[in-house]
């Protein structure tokens, strides 16, 4: 099974796709319209504008580092996943969400990094919850906004994974923990990407790591800007080996064109990269 992921709301109806991933918001904190002919994707955590235009709003570290993208490892920037009034308002797009779709992908659902966030909500949570460790306390927010919102969401609800199976690591850098998220999550989402796939062996190690770790089926996400067609279909077929389905990111036109080319070589009784 394929799919897309875009922000076009036409490309959802090509028929090369089985699905369809629309985004509704994205990292940068711009919104659109949920859609009835897609899953709609929400961007929770990560969103840029709403914390540079409410900065009391963003993450802080223990050191008080802030979580917003002119840190050097952070490409956009965060909201802290303690703030209730942010949280409702994610509530709120969920429902118009489903109002449209009744299915619903979360992405960036986590905390930024493992040491955040210390800032006065989280300092005040933390104290009056009962936990003795951040760490715990932290998986059980995040645990519990993700409860929240499958209890609204009436299909199928797809959570997006920082792509890192390492035993442990998703629950310390952002506070996922798979096995407490998959009494609520129907699917995961992992993005895998890379600007060329000229090598496929790493998405092999990785996909194969969260088959293992995973309760729940998973589909794997791959970039298709400006990748050579060739290098899209090979990392389609090792990515379709462990994913539920293989979704395409963000160019919808190349990855058109790398599954006709692949559905030509199946009936043709070829494969690339033997």
């Amino acid at each position: 099974m394929y799919g897309v992921v875009t922000r076009n709301e036409e490309e959802l109806a090509w028929s090369e796709f089985d699905r369809g991933f629309y985004e509704v918001k994205d990292v940068t904190g711009r919104a659109a319209e949920p859609v009835a002919e897609g899953v709609n994707m929400i961007s929770c955590f990560g969103d840029t504008a709403a914390g540079e235009s409410n900065p009391e709003l963003v993450p802080v570290s223990d050191d008080g580092a802030r979580a917003t993208r002119e840190q050097p490892y952070f490409d956009w920037g965060y909201v802290c996943p303690s703030r209730e009034r942010y949280r409702e308002g994610l509530l709120e797009t969920i429902d118009d969400c489903v109002a449209a779709n009744p299915d619903v992908r979360l992405d960036d659902v986590g905390f930024p990094r493992a040491e955040y966030c210390h800032c006065d909500a989280c300092d005040e949570r933390f104290v009056e919850s009962d936990f003795d460790d951040r760490f715990a306390w932290r998986a059980a927010e995040i645990t519990d906004f993700v409860a929240e919102a499958a209890d609204r969401i009436p299909g199928t609800t797809y959570v997006t994974l920082y792509p890192d199976p390492y035993p442990g690591h998703l629950y310390e850098r952002a506070g996922l923990d798979l096995d407490a998220l998959a009494e609520h999550v129907d699917e995961f989402v992992v993005p895998l990407y890379d600007m060329a796939y000229e090598t496929t062996y790493w998405l092999e190690t990785i996909a194969s790591g969260f088959e293992d770790a995973l309760d729940r089926p998973f589909s794997v996400e791959l970039y298709a800007v400006d990748i050579d067609i060739d290098n899209l279909i090979h990392a389609a077929e090792v990515a379709a080996e462990y994913g539920e389905s293989v979704l395409f990111g963000y160019d919808a036109s190349n990855a058109r064109a790398a599954l006709r080319r692949l559905h030509a070589d199946e009936q043709d009784g070829k494969r690339y990269g033997e």
